[in-house]
């Protein structure tokens, strides 16, 4: 498969040019202005954070690309779907509310922002996989798929389920209405290893479906009736109590996720952006975040986004971890097993690869990339 480009710079900057500069540089770079951008609906993707959480990008980075859309003749607006989980994003007011929260407005963005499966996640569009193998129809918001053209920005961290998030996620997890999220999910089912629990209840404050009960002298217990696999408890247990002992369901999320994006992405123009800084250990939807496991790096562009996630974590695998992070405090344990890879070192239950092989052999994209620095 031929190589894609993919463009990069990293966050020097010289006085006159701001941050936010190099990244609408970066995108003109990448050929953005190549889309007829002309009077066009433009969905700006990306995720607004979790209240609590500072590691999502900062309304910043947003506007800048707003401006750059602007500037080329679109109508460009931010969006995000609904979570599944609890926290403040669960329907679109409180999710309104928590970006306003963290500082994006259509004030400080200089554009509209719609939640893009309405006010309950149920706005959907049921969207056609092309060589779909496990989803033949996604449940996409409906605003999303109204748009003439779509953008990710992404920030590239760490997963405990998918390994990473970056752009595939972003667009296929992160544009699925509710059903769409529960269609990914559905196929894993953590477990609780009874003799590490801590009777502590806190896996039972993130699960959305009442999945969790403590009727075995107060150890926790999943149903699995009830579980959609979204794995929120495993990244709430502080000691490893509960993982999805399953390997095939983190792989098939991870293809019904380049799925998804497949149905998001085909027959209209999109472009993507990735900002790999503050990388966390785990996603933004949570209420906090953790230190960053790896130093900043830079900001990717690419019309393709399995190259554009092939290139991001390639470069975070050769960084080096920092101290005092999560992934330094696992590497000095007796018992370390290296993997050989920063994010499965985090969460070992965790896999990425799989995402990418499948987003190439369905026609998303390639691995193969050319790596332009700016």
């Amino acid at each position: 498969m031929t190589a894609s480009p993919v463009y990069f710079t990293d966050f020097r900057t010289t006085n006159g040019t701001p941050i936010v500069s190099k990244l609408q540089g970066l995108a003109q770079s990448a050929g953005i202005e190549t889309i007829d951008f002309s009077g066009k609906f433009v969905a700006i993707k990306l995720h607004f954070g979790e209240p609590g959480n500072l590691g999502f990008l900062r309304p910043n980075y947003a506007r800048a690309i707003v401006d750059l859309v602007h500037e080329l003749g679109g109508k460009p607006f931010l969006t995000d779907c609904n979570t599944l989980y609890p926290g403040r994003r669960k329907n679109a007011l409180e999710h309104l509310y928590a970006a306003w929260e963290n500082g994006f407005t259509p004030l400080t963005v200089g554009c509209p922002i719609i939640i893009g499966d309405g006010l309950k996640g149920t706005d959907e569009v049921n969207v056609p996989v092309v060589n779909g193998e496990f989803i033949h129809e996604a449940h996409i918001g409906q605003a999303v798929m109204d748009a003439d053209i779509l953008i990710s920005l992404s920030h590239f961290k760490g997963h405990e389920a998918t390994g990473f998030g970056g752009a595939i996620k972003n667009i296929g997890m992160g544009c699925a209405s509710r059903a769409g999220k529960m269609d990914q999910h559905n196929s894993g089912k953590p477990s609780v290893k009874s003799k590490r629990c801590k009777k502590c209840r806190l896996c039972a404050k993130q699960c959305a479906h009442n999945a969790i009960d403590f009727e075995n002298n107060g150890i926790a217990h999943i149903n699995e009736e009830k579980c959609v696999g979204c794995g929120r408890c495993i990244g709430s247990c502080n000691f490893d109590a509960i993982a999805n002992f399953n390997d095939s369901a983190v792989l098939d999320l991870n293809r019904k996720m380049a799925e998804y994006t497949q149905a998001v992405l085909y027959g209209r123009p999109h472009f993507h952006l990735s900002v790999v800084r503050d990388i966390s250990p785990f996603c933004d939807c949570y209420g906090h975040n953790d230190a960053p496991i790896l130093p900043n790096i830079g900001m990717f562009a690419s019309f393709d986004p399995v190259a554009l996630d092939q290139a991001c974590v390639d470069a975070c695998l050769q960084a080096e971890p920092l101290p005092n992070s999560l992934l330094s405090d696992l590497m000095q344990k007796e018992n370390f097993c290296d993997h050989h890879d920063h994010f499965r070192n985090v969460t070992p239950e965790s896999e990425w690869r799989s995402c990418l092989e499948h987003a190439e052999k369905i026609g998303l994209g390639s691995r193969q990339y050319q790596l332009f620095t700016i």
